[in-house]
């Protein structure tokens, strides 16, 4: 099995901004006030208008699948196709790895086109602005809906099954990752540990970078298709 684990480097070249670099989602902001239970509870309307610019721009026409979200896509497929398996596991909160074909895919820091009821916990697509007056579709709870997303301080999403599937994989590959955010960033040692080869596939050696065995480097869109390309045969 293929564990793969992608992050904001993946879908800078389409558009969505990374976390930390200039110009990125935290630049101005305070993580404190817009990414932790404590910054919703403090001020909701902050965070939710925080939340809703990031929605409204991944709605954007412009913002499209790039060359690697569609080589994964392609290598899914094909490792299938011949009876194996490749596990997507991404820390982003983007659609574009569906939108390029992904299926067998899991979002452990959550996704922003879904809102979460905190009364009746009911997960639902959302596409439009949330508001401290938007209602569960499911409950008809009113101001108790929040993004779907991980916040510092919460425990990422799926763990039981990343856990097993690191135990399983054969190959572990790390794709526009910075190597410095936990659990995701001690995924690569579990895997070592497992027996599985490891690759990092990043536009730049990060931090984690000597714990793999391979490191490829340069934008995504190029390097992860000739990655695929490789794996493939060509084909």
């Amino acid at each position: 099995m293929i564990f793969i684990l992608t992050g904001a480097g993946i879908s800078q070249e389409s558009g969505i901004p990374t976390f930390r670099d200039a110009g990125g989602l935290w630049e101005g902001e305070n993580v404190e006030d817009v990414a932790t239970p404590r910054g919703f509870a403090r001020n909701p309307d902050r965070v939710l208008d925080f939340y809703n610019a990031r929605r409204r721009n991944l709605l954007d026409p412009a913002v499209a699948p790039n060359a690697a979200h569609q080589a994964l896509a392609r290598l899914e497929a094909a490792v299938a196709a011949r009876g194996g398996e490749v596990l997507l596991v991404t820390q982003n909160v983007d659609n574009l790895h569906e939108r390029a074909g992904s299926k067998n895919l899991l979002h452990m820091h959550g996704e922003m086109l879904k809102a979460r009821c905190q009364l009746c916990g009911e997960v639902m697509r959302w596409e439009g602005d949330l508001t401290r007056q938007s209602v569960c579709p499911s409950c008809a709870g009113p101001g108790r809906l929040r993004p779907h997303i991980v916040w510092f301080e919460e425990m990422p999403l799926y763990m039981p099954e990343i856990e097993q599937a690191l135990n399983r994989c054969r190959l572990f590959v790390s794709v526009g990752t910075s190597g410095n955010v936990y659990p995701a960033a001690g995924f690569v040692s579990l895997a070592r540990r497992a027996g599985a080869d490891t690759l990092e596939l990043n536009l730049e050696r990060s931090l984690g970078a000597s714990r793999f065995r391979d490191g490829r480097y340069g934008k995504a869109s190029a390097i992860v298709p000739a990655w695929v390309d490789e794996v493939l045969g060509g084909q």
